[in-house]
């Protein structure tokens, strides 16, 4: 048995577009009867990249996140549709039946993911396949995952236990997006961008030198989470953290009063200029 899923790496991916002018170069005005009606040269993304902003001035942090659907095993589109014209094949892919579909609008607003488009002219929900057509034709993997230069997209078997996919996927570091859906999605994220705490460190003693190499720890309810230290410009930050935490920096360095700043990640902080005074 075969089942499809996909797996993308968000640090990897660089917002280069290929994916997505992949895909509309495989489907816009080609029908590939029985999988998808062509795909309207504007106003659908069947892999749409979304760019994500974090900071604000001067730390700023930008990730892109291509979303294609989600493939989910507890689909919400085919609850939705009427005389089975959303149905999953034996290997995971949702489809669309692109005859029985026809004027069924509320297939679109069943995703809550958002990547099923609506043809005006067609009077048709379309989405992303995973090139399922090229699939049943001995391809290897969709248009989008051959076209991506960085390797940010994997595709392969979940059932093989010696695909490249499964073994990434039982690392255990991979998550699924907006999880609070509960749909058991196919496609899942490794690096999906969230809080982040940074500053910059100064010597009161030495002001016009960086201060590398100063010891800063991350804690949260007394506890140990994170160590790190200043890079040669005297910058540091933590990443990955939780939303909605208070977490306590403390920064120490010999010979140095060590300070303690308190941190909130209801949004990105940057706590700026730190200055540590000789002792």
């Amino acid at each position: 048995m075969t089942t499809y899923g996909m797996l993308i790496d968000i640090d990897r991916c660089t917002g280069c577009y290929n994916c997505f002018l992949s895909c509309k170069d495989e489907y816009c005005g080609n029908n590939y009867e029985g999988y998808s009606a062509p795909q309207p040269e504007f106003n659908q993304y069947w892999m749409d990249i979304r760019e994500i902003e974090r900071g604000k001035y001067p730390k700023v942090k930008v990730d892109y996140i291509p979303i294609p659907c989600m493939q989910c095993k507890n689909a919400p589109c085919e609850k939705a549709a009427l005389d089975g014209a959303v149905y999953r094949r034996e290997d995971g892919i949702v489809m669309i039946d692109p005859v029985k579909a026809k004027g069924q609008n509320q297939i679109v607003t069943a995703c809550p993911y958002r990547v099923i488009f609506w043809n005006e002219e067609l009077e048709l929900p379309q989405k992303c396949t995973f090139c399922a057509h090229g699939l049943d034709h001995g391809w290897k993997m969709p248009r989008c995952v051959e076209a991506c230069p960085v390797d940010a997209l994997v595709f392969g078997d979940l059932d093989d236990p010696n695909s490249e996919i499964s073994k990434l996927k039982d690392s255990g570091k991979y998550e699924r997006l907006n999880s609070e859906y509960a749909l058991n999605t196919r496609v899942q994220y490794l690096n999906l961008p969230k809080r982040f705490i940074a500053g910059e460190v100064v010597l009161a003693d030495q002001p016009d030198e960086c201060a590398e190499g100063v010891t800063v720890s991350l804690k949260q309810d007394d506890k140990a989470v994170s160590t790190s230290t200043t890079n040669v410009y005297g910058d540091f930050e933590f990443d990955g953290l939780k939303k909605n935490v208070e977490y306590t920096v403390v920064v120490e360095k010999k010979g140095y009063g060590s300070v303690e700043c308190v941190a909130n990640t209801r949004v990105d902080v940057n706590l700026g200029e730190i200055e540590l005074r000789p002792e």
